[in-house]
């Protein structure tokens, strides 16, 4: 068993839906995908209430200005919706598919692929999140595929319940993404979280975890004052506050993928977690798969290449694979 164990860890929402479709797929079809700049910038609230503040946030050369509807401004678990949009967008291109801005989803697909109850209720909740991310306006520099523009936008453009059932629930949904978005997806400046994202209870949580992801990769690690934490996480919380959450989510050490130590300075030092499989864990590519592996990668060391692989994939929160020696050579195709 690697050392992060997902679904008997402590602390992370039930997986509700092992078997739903969205993550029974090769490791390139559909992974949950997040663009790098919102990773980056606190676009989102960290708020469970309705969060009517007016966020002004600069760091470096970038200037952001997130304002809210009369609904809230947009929280982190209402990015759920832009995830799930973006790796159905990504999954259209690895395939060759052709794309657009606007996406005709199934509610029920999205809910059960972002770990939502399917009830009643969490179809209220859905459309609740509709409604903040799309009177969520955004006023930017922020740039994306090397592209600078200041300007002002939605988090998504329009949306619309197309279908509902004869008892009021929604069945399909249409979802027009804003263009800095869907460019950031063209030019795939998006990394593949792990499926257990959609597991933590706490806003902040997510956030520290984006944040880790877009920092640290598989890089040995990754060092940050805890006050430039703070204002990259967008919390509201005094330092003092937000000290104490850190050492929460150190102690509790249930983040995908991801540790994180206090070091002296008031610094924190994120590093990925080791992992280790067990004999005979986790998918194998076949002889077939290891030869074709190497036509597609002369010089290299198949065998590497198969032990970084399965350790993607446990990173990535060990998928079901329809097929390991199409996932694996995917992979490989992908590494270049």
């Amino acid at each position: 068993m690697g050392s992060y164990a997902g679904s008997g860890r402590p602390g992370l929402l039930p997986e509700r839906h092992p078997t739903g479709d969205f993550f029974v797929c090769d490791i390139f079809d559909a992974l949950p995908k997040d663009d790098l700049a919102s990773m980056e910038h606190p676009l989102f609230s960290l708020s469970t209430r309705a969060d009517l503040r007016v966020l002004s946030y600069r760091h470096n050369d970038v200037t952001i200005t997130v304002t809210p509807s009369v609904k809230g401004r947009a929280t982190l678990f209402d990015k759920d919706i832009l995830i799930y949009c973006i790796s159905q967008l990504m999954a259209a291109l690895n395939a060759g598919r052709p794309v657009s801005r606007t996406l005709h989803l199934r509610a029920h697909d999205l809910l059960v692929a972002t770990n939502r109850e399917t009830s009643g209720d969490g179809y209220r909740r859905l459309v609740e999140a509709f409604e903040r991310l799309a009177g969520t306006r955004i006023t930017t520099n922020l740039a994306t595929a090397e592209v600078e523009t200041t300007t002002g936008f939605g988090l998504i453009e329009t949306w619309q319940i197309q279908r509902r059932t004869r008892g009021g629930r929604m069945v399909s949904v249409r979802v027009t993404l804003a263009e800095w978005l869907y460019r950031a997806v063209l030019a795939k400046s998006v990394l593949t979280l792990s499926r257990d994202y959609f597991r933590l209870r706490k806003p902040l949580e997510r956030r520290i975890y984006e944040l880790a992801r877009k920092h640290c990769g598989h890089q040995p690690g990754w060092r940050i004052s805890l006050a430039v934490l703070a204002h990259k996480s967008g919390s509201a919380s005094p330092l003092r506050v937000f000290r104490r959450m850190i050492r929460d989510m150190i102690a509790t050490n249930h983040l995908p993928d991801y540790d994180l130590a206090e070091e002296p300075g008031d610094m924190i030092h994120v590093r990925p977690r080791q992992v280790v499989l067990a004999p005979g864990e986790g998918p194998r590519p076949s002889p077939e798969a290891l030869d074709e592996a190497r036509r597609l990668s002369p010089g290299a060391d198949v065998h590497a290449l198969e032990a970084d692989w399965r350790a993607w994939w446990v990173t990535t929160g060990r998928p079901r694979l329809r097929s390991p020696d199409a996932a694996f050579l995917g992979w490989v195709r992908k590494r270049g």
